[in-house]
């Protein structure tokens, strides 16, 4: 797997959205976040557009990832925001062409239909992490967060992936395993089954995350990745941040049925996800996970 090469202080990032429509006050302040970073920014026109709830029609989206990374120059790309939309323009884009220009590619949430796409298809590394106009705004994205992304998109050297010192990781299931990691989003996850874009999980760490989603949702969704064997085929699985997602106690139930009976490694508690602080990851990296410990650490 490719990795792409790390953006520095004084690169070109495009902004762009695949997904729901930017609130219009949150454009300028998205893009002084990201020029408070180093970068230059050039930002798509779905950083302004709209149409029904999405950020412009499905071939202006689609238009605005192939521009970015046809153009030379421009270093990286951010998805702005999440929301729903980028499944819709899966079909229309030309994976050749963003194969042969492997960027930085940066977002999460709905971001993940794209992030699995370009993992199999175009064969690069891509990036687990929060986005501008949701995140880096934010007067509570705090030191920890800022570091991990700084790292994942920035740095050379690969780390360890560790939690915040107060929110440790849990063990669900022992046992150690190693693999590609893949994931994200549990509902476009879900969403990319029976799909020409459908996750591919053999062998691999599956990394899942939610938010807004009934604990009866949540059931549905992973018993559906378990009947497609996709649950069967992971080396591994880490789970990350379940925001207003039920209870503790019921999710717990959920995975005490459904993953515990798997016999495969199994972190929980993970600070990643549709939460802050967050951590940043690597989809595509190869990862190690040691749930014993737990801890989890990236290779080359």
């Amino acid at each position: 797997m490719l990795r792409p090469k790390p953006l520095k202080k004084g690169d070109t990032v495009g902004l762009i959205s695949v997904s729901s429509a930017v609130p219009p006050e949150n454009v300028k302040p998205a893009i002084a976040s990201v020029e408070r970073l180093g970068f230059k920014v050039i930002a798509g026109e779905t950083c302004y557009a709209q149409h029904g709830y999405v950020a412009g029609t499905d071939q202006l989206r689609a238009a605005d990832v192939h521009r970015m990374f046809q153009d030379p120059t421009i270093d990286g790309i951010f998805c702005i925001r999440g929301g729903y939309g980028a499944t819709k323009i899966l079909a229309q884009l030309d994976f050749e062409m963003i194969k042969a220009h492997p960027k930085v590619f940066a977002g999460y949430s709905d971001v993940t239909a794209l992030h699995i796409a370009f993992n199999q298809l175009c064969g690069f590394i891509t990036y687990h992490t929060p986005m501008p106009s949701t995140e880096f705004i934010k007067q509570e994205m705090d030191v920890y967060t800022w570091q991990s992304f700084k790292q994942q998109t920035m740095a050379v050297e690969h780390i360890n992936v560790e939690n915040p010192a107060a929110q440790p990781m849990t063990t669900l299931v022992g046992g150690s395993a190693a693999g590609l990691l893949t994931g994200g989003n549990l509902t476009l996850v879900t969403a990319s089954l029976g799909t020409p874009y459908e996750i591919d999980t053999k062998g691999k760490i599956l990394f899942l995350e939610d938010i807004d989603e009934s604990p009866q949702r949540i059931d549905r969704m992973l018993t559906q990745l378990k009947l497609a064997g996709k649950l069967d085929e992971a080396a591994g699985i880490l789970l990350g941040a379940w925001t207003n997602c039920g209870t503790q106690s019921s999710l717990q139930t959920i995975f005490q049925e459904i993953l515990v009976p798997l016999s495969k490694p199994i972190i929980a508690n993970i600070a990643c996800g549709h939460c802050l602080p967050t951590m940043s990851l690597p989809l595509g990296g190869m990862v190690v996970m040691d749930a014993d410990q737990p801890q989890i650490q990236l290779k080359k």
